[in-house]
């Protein structure tokens, strides 16, 4: 059986990436390559134990952001992804690379968007005082997470103060809807919801 052709880009310890190798990888989807930023980071560590090839693309070694990002899509196409997945990858993609790939992006990231967008977002939530954090998975467009949309999960934390304990509460809620939501993808499980362009839902025939 051919499965759906997946690359991976992270920049640090890849417990995303371990996620979806877990759950996905050889049973619903072949991750081809994961692809990093930043040269020795864990996730690269994680692909390689689970032999799955990888590629190295550090800013320094290319003109502009836009090269690198050309660069690492000309890469993509040539393992033949259809789906790309940014598993905890901290750099914006510019359209040299989201172009071949438009709405076949998936990002998770640690806040109920559209709230606490960009970086350091559980930092953000901490200072306005927010008592319920959670998790959204939502494709990625030009802008800083404000494409449509997939899924959402929540914890409430009502006296969280460390953003390092916000995290550890939500990464179950990452790990577990990040994979969900690139089974949906992968599988047309989504349709674009006529009421609201920012965001997906279910697909009728996925039940």
């Amino acid at each position: 059986m051919i499965l759906p052709r997946v690359v991976v880009l992270a920049s640090g310890s890849g417990t995303n990436l371990q996620a979806l190798i877990d759950t996905l990888h050889g049973r619903e989807v072949d991750i081809v390559g994961v692809g990093s930023d930043k040269p020795g980071c864990r996730a690269l560590g994680r692909a390689e134990e689970a032999r799955i090839a990888t590629a190295t693309f550090p800013i320094a070694d290319y003109a502009d952001r836009a090269a690198r990002d050309a660069a690492m899509a000309a890469w993509a196409q040539e393992v033949g992804a259809q789906v790309v997945v940014l598993a905890g990858y901290m750099a914006l993609l510019t359209p040299a690379f989201l172009d071949p790939f438009r709405e076949r992006v998936v990002n998770v990231h640690p806040s109920l968007l559209p709230a606490f967008t960009g970086l350091h977002a559980i930092e953000q939530a901490l200072a306005y005082g927010v008592k319920v954090f959670g998790v959204t998975v939502h494709l990625v467009d030009d802008g800083v997470d404000t494409g449509p949309v997939l899924l959402q999960g929540a914890i409430e934390l009502p006296d969280a103060t460390d953003p390092e304990e916000v995290h550890r509460a939500i990464q179950p809620i990452e790990h577990r809807l990040l994979p969900e939501a690139v089974r949906l993808l992968v599988a047309g499980g989504f349709e674009p919801d006529p009421e609201n362009p920012r965001r997906m839902r279910r697909a009728v025939s996925s039940g």
